[in-house]
């Protein structure tokens, strides 16, 4: 009946355990919430069980705890109350458990050497400490001891025992020398755990006096050492020297010489022991032998496997160490040490015991009332350890009763708790190797809802991941969490939400919807609590150009794009990664905003490549192959087999490919016999064919090389081949392009190819040359020949066919018949000429001449045609002879007639025929006259337009160079155009061919004309030249230089029959000249410069002045010309400055003039000193100011006396209003210009000084104006070289005057 009973509460102890699982409450580990809430005492910080101290140091027992509130702590010694106000070496930290013991201050430590256990109390419970035992360290003296020199025999075994003295903790032992060396050790020598020294076999090398067993105690960090030990070790050799000289000849002597002896153990002894360990340990085993040779040591586990990534080998295989050993370790593990005579083994017997370790540590439980829980503390062990409760401190079968407690061994049932319940348990699990203890509270308590997440927390999530919304909250009982979408929302239900029991609601696929407010409420029988937070659901970042798959080759470049769309309101960061690494620290390579670019790529740069892009919600990547290709690396390893008398096998191995497959081998070959160090084409296989039959030829010292081929290019060639020798043979062939060509008429010299060494096939080649006249029934003639391809046969007839035919031979024999080829001997002048030449004019520049063949027979060579030879004898317009210059044409073949082009009209010519062959020329025909008819004549030489006046203008004109006839007369055309570029009505005139000038009157003043002019024959009307003219204004100017391309012409003009011209029609209209602006001139002064330009082009221009420093990078300033003036002051400039300026126009497609570059003068120095208070300075201005008033008056009296400079007698001369003296307030310039102002003519005053015409120049276009003369006007048109300082060059011809231009010349002007 009991048993069922304890079966009953057992199942019912279950079901609550199962149940408080699930209703239990969780303190969160929120600071400030710990701060608030009662909480019993917890141990946080305790020193170690087993605690050894330095005695030379204060002991500080440390038991730090936590609680609410704070707990006070008391200390137990040896089991009974521990009163630190009693002693005063011993403090205890405030605010702390902490235990200083002060040693240093006259404390012994021994005197402190016990137990001690902290406890740590509250309101709510206590908590208690492991048992903490107090060992000072100690590091004794080793004992004195009188130590015999050890004396071995070469071969034994020999232990060295150290025995240290027994320290706390135990020291560490090694061997060292006097000279605090440590003592090698081998598979031979070596330390035991213990620390004892063992001899395997001695060998007299292990002879030495300073063996010497160190211990170092690390606590007190003090090396005590052991006195040398002794070892001398005896040879057989000297043994036996010593025992003869010991004993009598009669005396048996003789000590065994050094014996190989099979192992024996010299530890552990016995063949069997046992070892016990404990669960987690390292487990050592050790087996030292004695033997020689040096035995090996083995290890085995009887039944078993040693455990794998937990067995190391130390001391040279003589110690087994496994880590962590669990009791699966347990068993018989058996060392076996071996050499050459046997084995001895030993079999270890290994138990694994273990000190408690949890299975389930007992937790802390935090109740509220009425609710129900479990303390559980489950440990394990073995022997199995014993498990015990207590209750803050105190067994719990003697503590304070608690209805709602029950103990069921390793558990502890609590059943409608109240908040007296709350209490700290401690569980004890304990066996023979040790204990483990351990705390856990009860907390009860009563407490409304709280929420720690953080108010208005805002989430950030990328649209189709999950969002997860913390409501951490906390209170007991549990609250119930609910959440609410929006202010007013509903409460949130549903699959497309998941409730976490921590409060979090997770959306698992958060749209862009999704985005919003959402409400956590936490309520409890004791209160209600909400918080809101905030989602952000942002676009995820996409790579939408992605690197891809890039082929390179060796020392190219190559670029991989990565361009990425993102979130607006994300900032991304890309990363480029090579093998999943970071890129190469290499200036090579360059990451661009969206792209990155290898420079310079070498075969290290293959690899994959990633661009990495991150923000702070998301990360995407994409990753793409680089291949770097190169030419292939060149085949090796060449071998020579199957060697044949025409044949060999070649194979070879190919080089690397370097990421581009081998498409062919190419196979080469050098003749070292006949053509060292050159190579030649032999063959060439697929790249998949490492092997190849070659054929070869005989007598030839071969060598091979091969070159591999892929697409990128061709490999450096391989290492040649071993050299190969073919035997010598007959010629297999014989000489190509055999000629048999004279070179005089009695010979015949017969050419031919030579063979080329390796085709000679042995040595000693010849050519075996042969030949006979065709179609005479003649015999061979022969002759052998050597290193020549050249053979001469004199006394042949001339001309004759010869069969001819070359054999090659060599020291072994013939070629095989060679072909015959049709040669002829040398040829001659032909002997006749082509007679009954007849001429057929076809027009006055073309001819064709007929002849007949001469016969063959008389060509005496190769026929390669005719050659007619013609030439003009004279000119019939003008009777007049001159040089005869011949001129040949060819008509090949047998051609009996030819044309003849390009000859001049009206004109008489003679001509020859003579046959050709390949040795010259035959004899001429008789001479053949033949004439041409009249053409029509070229332009007249020349035109000249002079002495323009108001209503009349003077025309000159040469003839033309070529009449090609009799002249019949002259044809001017010529009509007005106005200031609108229209034409006006066309009026001809014929002129007698005997006239060379004509003035037309009755013209338009202030008029510009076009005019047309040619030459006529009876045939028709030549090329016709035109010119441009203007009337002036009136005829109270200079007369204005003559216009036209010819210049230097001032023969005295005669006029002719005047034309009278008074219709005004309608005019029409013609295309303006192309505008341009050209020599732009400056001068600079301080802080200003003149500047003045030459316009071309149409009239009411709008100019500006653009200027900057020159060689700046500032925009151009702009000055705008007021009205039509060509010419500006640039004020406001810098001292001792370099300016550039140019001039444009506007309206007129923005064109403007090349830059021209000027500088400013220098600014005058400035005194420091004021002058104009020294005396001295009043003195000299006042004599300065005398003197110039003595020069006033002086020039006013010579003034007067009529006196003027040269450049005002000419422009009084003018009746020009223009010509005014300018203001300079305006920026012009006075009557009198500085010789230095070079300023050009103005608009509409550039008509050149000659108005000849040539011939050359297209008849409807307008002649280039303003080469006439040398000079430069001014802006009023008066001529500079007449008054300037500066030294003008002298004009070539053409006069020197200059003509003020009217206002309505200068408007109709198109320059």
């Amino acid at each position: 009946m009991m048993r069922k009973k304890s079966v009953s509460a057992s199942k019912a102890s279950l079901v609550l355990f199962l149940c408080q699982m699930i209703s239990a409450l969780e303190v969160p580990l929120d600071s400030k919430l710990l701060e608030e809430l009662s909480q019993p005492p917890t141990i946080t910080q305790q020193s170690p069980k087993d605690y050894i101290v330095d005695p030379r140091e204060n002991i500080v027992i440390q038991c730090e705890a936590k609680g609410k509130p704070p707990p006070s702590f008391s200390w137990t010694r040896n089991g009974t109350h521990f009163d630190i106000d009693k002693d005063a070496q011993v403090t205890m930290k405030p605010n702390s458990g902490t235990l200083v013991i002060n040693i240093m201050n006259g404390g012994k430590a021994e005197a402190y050497e016990g137990v001690y256990q902290c406890t740590a109390r509250n309101e709510r419970g206590a908590a208690i400490s492991n048992n903490i035992v107090i060992r000072p360290s100690r590091s004794p003296l080793w004992t004195k001891e009188k130590l015999e020199p050890n004396q071995v025999r070469e071969g034994d075994s020999l232990v060295l025992h150290c025995r240290p003295p027994v320290g706390l903790p135990p020291p560490i032992i090694f061997w060292m020398d006097n000279a605090f060396q440590r003592l090698p050790q081998s598979e031979r020598v070596s330390q035991g755990l213990n620390g004892d020294l063992y001899f395997s076999n001695v060998q007299p090398e292990d002879t030495r006096e300073d063996y010497i067993c160190y211990a170092r105690f690390n606590h007190t960090q003090t090396i005590q050492q052991k006195q040398p030990i002794s070892v001398k070790v005896f040879s057989m050799d000297s043994l036996n020297d010593t025992i003869a000289a010991n004993l009598s000849d009669t005396d048996i002597y003789g000590a065994k010489p050094v014996t190989e002896r099979q192992p024996v153990l010299l530890t552990p002894t016995g063949s069997t022991s046992t070892k016990v360990e404990l669960r987690g340990n390292v487990l050592l085993l050790e087996c030292i032998a004695a033997g020689l040779p040096t035995p090996v040591i083995r290890w085995i586990k009887e039944g078993g496997e040693l455990p794998a990534n937990r067995t190391f080998f130390e001391n040279f295989k003589k110690t087994l160490k496994i880590i962590d050993v669990s009791e699966a370790d347990s068993g018989n593990y058996k060392c076996i040490a071996r050499n050459i005579l046997g084995s001895a083994h030993h079999v270890i017997s290994v138990t694994v015991k273990a000190a408690p370790y949890w299975i389930t540590a007992p937790r802390n439980l935090v109740l509220s009332p009425g609710e129900d829980g479990t303390l559980i503390c489950r440990a394990n062990g073995n022997p199995k350890p014993n498990i015990s409760w207590l209750a803050n401190g105190v067994p719990i079968a003697i503590a304070p009763e608690d209805p709602s407690r029950k103990v069921d061994g390793d558990t502890i049932i609590f059943s409608h708790v109240q908040e007296r319940s709350s209490a700290v348990y401690q569980c004890n699990a304990s066996n023979e190797y040790g204990y483990l203890l351990a705390n856990a509270f009860v907390n009860v308590l009563a407490e409304p809802p709280r929420i720690l997440t953080s108010a208005n927390k805002l989430y950030q999530v990328i649209s189709d991941s999950p969002a997860l919304l913390d409501c951490a909250y906390f209170g007991s009982p549990k609250p119930e969490i609910e959440w609410f979408k929006g202010v007013k929302g509903s409460i949130l239900r549903g699959n497309e939400y998941i409730f976490h029991d921590n409060g979090t609601l997770e959306i698992p696929v958060a749209q862009k919807d999704s985005t919003g407010t959402y409400t956590c409420v936490a309520r409890n029988e004791l209160g209600k609590i909400q918080n809101e937070v905030q989602l952000e659901v942002k676009d995820p970042t996409m790579i939408i150009k992605q690197p891809e798959y890039k082929v390179v080759q060796r020392y190219g470049h190559v670029s991989f794009e990565c361009i990425i769309k993102h979130d607006s309101t994300l900032l991304p960061t890309v990363i480029w990664l090579k093998d999943n690494d970071e890129l190469p620290d290499d200036e090579r390579f360059l990451v661009g905003k969206d792209n990155l670019t290898i420079m310079n790529v070498t075969d290290r740069d293959d690899g994959t490549y990633t661009c990495i892009v991150n923000t702070t919600l998301d990360s995407v990547s994409a990753s793409a192959v680089l291949t770097v290709v190169a030419r292939p690396n060149p085949p090796f390893d060449l071998e020579l087999t199957g060697q044949l008398e025409r044949s060999v096998e070649l194979s070879w191995i190919p080089g690397d490919e370097n990421n581009s497959p081998i498409t062919n081998f190419v196979i080469e070959y050098e003749d070292g016999l006949h053509e060292p160090g050159v190579w030649h084409y032999q063959t060439e296989v697929p790249g998949t064919q490492t092997t190849v039959q070659l054929k070869l030829s005989p007598y030839v010292n071969y060598s091979f090389r091969v070159i591999a081929v892929n697409e990128i290019g061709r490999s450096q060639p391989s290492e040649p081949s071993e050299q190969y020798l073919t035997k010598s043979a007959n010629p297999d062939e014989n000489p190509s392009n055999v000629q048999g060509i004279g070179s005089e008429p009695d010979n015949l010299v017969i050419t031919w190819e030579s063979l080329k060494g390796f085709q000679s096939n042995g040595p000693g080649l010849q050519y075996k040359v042969s030949w006979r006249q065709k179609d005479v029934d003649d015999e061979w003639t022969s002759v052998i020949v050597a290193n020549v391809s050249k053979y001469i046969v004199s006394g042949t007839p001339t001309f004759v066919p010869y069969e001819i035919k070359v054999q090659a031979l060599n020291d072994l024999g013939y070629a095989p018949e060679p072909s015959e080829v049709i040669g002829h001997s040398g040829e001659d002048l032909p002997m006749v000429a082509p007679g009954n030449v007849q001429v057929h004019v076809v027009n006055s520049t073309l001819a064709k001449v007929h002849w007949d063949p001469v016969p063959l027979k008389t060509v005496r060579g190769h026929l390669q045609g005719y050659k007619v030879y013609y030439w003009k004898v004279q000119s019939l317009s003008r009777r007049s002879r001159r040089h005869v210059e011949k001129k040949i044409l060819t008509f090949r073949g047998n051609k009996t007639f030819g044309m003849l082009p390009g000859l001049e009209p009206y004109s008489s010519y003679k001509l020859n025929v003579r046959v050709v062959n390949g040795k010259g020329e035959g004899p001429a025909s008789p001479d053949k006259v033949f004439k041409t008819p009249e053409g029509v004549p070229s332009s007249p030489s020349f035109l000249k337009i002079t002495n323009p006046t108001l209503d009349s203008l003077t025309l000159e004109w040469g003839s033309p160079t070529h009449p090609n006839g009799v002249l019949t007369s002259y044809i001017l055309k010529f009509q007005p155009i106005n200031n609108t570029h229209e034409l006006g009505p066309l009026v001809e005139i014929r002129i007698p061919a005997n006239e060379s000038s004509l003035i037309l009157k009755n013209l338009n003043y202030s008029t510009r004309y076009k005019f047309y002019f040619n030459a006529q024959t009876s045939v028709g009307s030549g090329s016709q030249i035109t010119e441009e003219a203007v009337t002036i204004m009136d005829e109270a100017g200079i007369l204005r230089p003559a216009v036209g391309a010819g210049k230097g012409y001032s023969e005295t003009l005669f006029a002719t029959s005047p034309v009278m011209h008074t219709v005004r029609p309608t005019f029409y209209k013609v295309q303006p000249l192309y505008p341009r602006i050209r020599n732009v001139t400056t001068a600079a002064a301080e802080t200003y410069a003149n500047i003045s330009w030459e316009y071309e082009g149409p009239d009411h221009a709008n100019f500006y002045v653009e200027y900057g420093v020159a060689g700046s990078k500032e925009d151009w300033k702009k000055e705008i010309v007021n009205g039509s003036r060509s010419f500006f002051v640039l004020k406001g400039l810098t001292p001792g400055t370099a300016y550039k300026v140019r001039v444009g126009a506007e309206g007129l497609s923005g064109f403007r003039s090349s830059e021209d570059v000027f500088e400013t003068g220098p600014a005058m120095a400035s005194r420091q000193v004021d002058i104009a208070t020294q005396g001295w300075f009043i003195g000299l201005m006042c004599a300065v100011a005398l003197l110039i008033l003595i020069l006033l008056i002086v020039c006013f009296i010579r003034r007067n006396k009529g006196g003027k400079y040269p450049v005002k007698e000419k422009e009084d001369a003018h009746a020009d209003p223009e010509i005014q003296p300018m203001k300079e307030d305006d920026g012009t310039f006075g009557e009198y210009s500085d010789a230095e102002d070079h300023k050009p003519l103005k608009k509409g005053s550039r008509t050149p000084s000659d108005r000849t015409v040539k011939k050359e120049d297209s008849d409807d276009s307008l002649v280039d104006y303003g080469e006439g003369v040398n000079g430069q006007f001014n802006e009023d048109g008066s001529f500079i070289g007449q008054y300037s300082g500066k030294k003008e060059k002298e004009p070539a011809e053409g006069n020197e005057s200059s003509e003020a231009p009217s206002p309505v010349n200068a408007m109709n002007s198109f320059v």
